[in-house]
């Protein structure tokens, strides 16, 4: 078992002037489908579709990065938290789930499509929204449940030109309200401690805490609240640089053998078979 030890490194990149005390936070949410048994794979094209009874949920990590930001508002003063997501209309089921849980505005990329983004141009539509913002910390969950690509965060901050940490598992707010100090998990079970400077974006580990249960006023509040929309540009800012050709069924294995009858018939049976593949 390898001893947890923690490096130290001090990151500053220029401190954004949003107004007095104040702190601007965007949390990135994506809607994913509660699970894999409502899915229809289409053999004829090869592609994994929604099915008439899948539901869909926030993205799990995402819930996570969603209650560090509220934790972040309880213990400062003069902070906003927006949530963003990209997609079709159903998202806007996920946005709402958002502000039942505290965040203050919400925002809604609408795309004409139900099938997922390449996360290059869902990075795309996310940047193009926070660069007019001035958006001081930006948080995304550590990956999406769905394709488990963990890509936007990094590409996002890319794009923007932002410090980024990934897998934040402690996150820190103390006297100077323009620094963050974090820990990331790293190989070998070692952590590493950062101090970063805003603007950043970081992408959160699941543990890092426990997203709250929404509160009865949040959730009526949430239900009457206006959804600021903003439509997606056709073409894409930015064109895919992957595709996905196909998906394939694993093989299907051989299926095993139920042995039925009295223990001794039991026992006999199990021992020839293990007999015939020469085990014994």
């Amino acid at each position: 078992m390898h001893k947890q030890t923690c490096s130290v490194i001090k990151i500053c990149n220029g401190f954004q002037e949003c107004g007095e005390k104040t702190v601007k936070i965007l949390v990135c949410v994506k809607q994913v489908y509660d699970s894999p048994d409502t899915l229809v794979f289409n053999e004829s094209s090869g592609r994994v579709e929604f099915g008439s009874h899948t539901v869909f949920r926030m993205n799990r990590y995402d819930e996570y990065a969603v209650e560090e930001a509220l934790r972040i508002r309880e213990r400062i003063t003069g902070v906003a938290v927006d949530a963003v997501s990209v997609g079709p209309d159903r998202v806007r089921k996920t946005i709402r789930r958002a502000l039942e849980m505290g965040a203050d505005h919400g925002i809604h990329i609408r795309t004409g499509c139900e099938t997922d983004l390449d996360p290059l141009e869902r990075a795309h539509l996310i940047a193009s929204l926070a660069r007019g913002r001035r958006y001081d910390l930006i948080l995304t969950g550590v990956m999406a449940e769905d394709d488990m690509q963990s890509q936007v965060g990094g590409l996002l901050a890319g794009i923007l030109g932002f410090t980024c940490a990934t897998g934040i598992i402690s996150l820190e707010m103390h006297g100077n309200p323009r620094e963050i100090l974090l820990e990331r998990e790293i190989e070998g079970g070692r952590r590493e401690c950062l101090t970063l400077g805003f603007p950043c974006v970081l992408t959160i580990q699941s543990g890092i805490n426990t997203p709250r249960y929404p509160s009865l006023s949040h959730v009526l509040r949430a239900r009457s609240e206006e959804l600021e929309l903003i439509e997606a540009p056709s073409p894409a800012p930015s064109p895919p640089l992957q595709s996905v050709k196909r998906f394939l069924l694993p093989e299907e294995g051989e299926k095993g053998e139920i042995i039925t009858g009295t223990p001794g018939e039991k026992a006999a049976r199990l021992l020839s078979i293990l007999r015939e593949h020469s085990l014994l």
